[in-house]
């Protein structure tokens, strides 16, 4: 679960241009985040919609582990939340999609079995873990745990430049993936570029 701030595709594009706005060359995101957010496009808008993406951004042949600008990560993103937002579900939900396979992509790559190695199927080791996993991933900002029981914790991103809703889908996907049940995580924005997620399983 999460705490929604459901907004429409323009609403959404707004908000994530303005992120954008203050991100510089030196914030950068792996290559696989670009390919999973075009994958989870091309599911809900077709290869029309992949294209027009790609085109925006800049990015054609994309390397999965080279390092990117964060800032075309999100004017891609921005594009897909004014071409998909008007759908059903709204962009939260393609967001915490993206999110979802985020998780997927970074943990079945070298990095993530690595990391997933070194957990033993631990979630609580998982989470300790989940700030160098973050820096492995991206060259910018800063995560933490603040434990607030044996299997509840709060987490805290500064200076991210994705919405809470996205890493709602990852952070649910990687404790999913340690074998976690009953796996809740509900975020919220504390500023443009902060926020933070309680997170509980058993």
């Amino acid at each position: 679960m999460y705490v929604s701030t459901e907004v429409s595709g323009g609403g959404a594009a707004w908000e994530l241009e303005q992120r954008r706005l203050a991100a510089t060359e030196d914030d950068q995101a792996r290559g696989m985040f670009f390919q999973g957010a075009l994958h989870v496009i091309a599911c809900l808008g077709g290869e029309g919609a992949v294209a027009r993406c790609k085109g925006v951004a800049g990015v054609w042949e994309i390397n999965p582990f080279h390092l990117y600008p964060v800032s075309r990560y999100l004017r891609m993103v921005s594009t897909a939340a004014r071409l998909l937002g008007p759908g059903s579900r709204g962009f939260d939900e393609v967001l915490l999609r993206m999110g979802s396979q985020a998780s997927v992509d970074f943990l079945s790559s070298l990095f993530g079995r690595e990391l997933l190695a070194e957990t033993m199927g631990s979630p609580r080791t998982l989470v300790e873990a989940m700030g160098d996993a973050y820096r492995m991933a991206v060259s910018y900002g800063e995560r933490y745990p603040l434990w607030t029981g044996e299997r509840s914790v709060r987490f805290v991103m500064r200076r991210d430049f994705m919405p809470a809703v996205y890493h709602v889908g990852v952070l649910r996907g990687a404790l999913e993936s340690v074998g976690a049940r009953d796996v809740r995580v509900r975020g919220r924005q504390v500023a443009l570029l902060e926020s933070e997620y309680e997170m509980s399983w058993r």
